[in-house]
């Protein structure tokens, strides 16, 4: 039995499979360095699209692990987008996430595009990003969409396994 409470998160209006996927501009951290770059310019194949509360939650070191453990990286394009800084994104990026790269948005605005934001508990004003995941072909169409719908939650990674091999195939 877990030791905190889960919490159902409100319904939400996201993004869902057969539309496109609201482009945006944010700073995008790799191993290396950032620059802002626009998902438009980076997505030129399959993409998963990984929102994910702050690098430092629990759930995020879950699912960046989770996602090196399936080797994702290695077959299709993965981008994670968070409110957290660039300077954190780089210490997540060095303990996981072989080959992914997270979008920097703190003001949360990518996030609400998407229609994946939940208030923090606690603290006013302050959104951040259900885990959710959006599978996109080259068009940016949304192929496959899992959204959190209670906190803690993990995304279907069976599920998406399942619709990132049909698109390659």
């Amino acid at each position: 039995m877990p030791e905190f409470a889960i919490v159902d998160l409100p319904e939400t209006d996201h993004v869902t499979a057969g539309e496109t996927a609201p482009d945006f501009t944010r700073p995008l951290v790799g191993e290396e360095f950032w620059e802002d770059r626009a998902l438009d310019a980076v997505v030129d194949g399959p993409t998963l699209l990984v929102f994910h509360p702050m690098d430092g939650a629990f759930q995020t070191t879950y699912i960046y692990n989770e996602i090196d453990d399936r080797g994702w990286a290695d077959a299709v394009a993965v981008y994670g987008v968070s409110i957290s800084s660039p300077y954190e994104h780089k210490r997540l990026l060095a303990e996981r996430g072989e080959g992914v790269r997270v979008f920097s948005d703190p003001g949360g605005d990518v996030a609400e595009s998407y229609g994946v934001t939940h208030d923090i508990d606690g603290m006013t004003g302050i959104t951040e990003a259900r885990p959710a995941v959006f599978l996109l072909d080259s068009d940016r169409v949304v192929r496959h969409v899992w959204v959190g719908d209670e906190h803690p939650s993990f995304p279907d990674y069976d599920a998406i396994e399942s619709a990132v091999d049909a698109l390659l195939d």
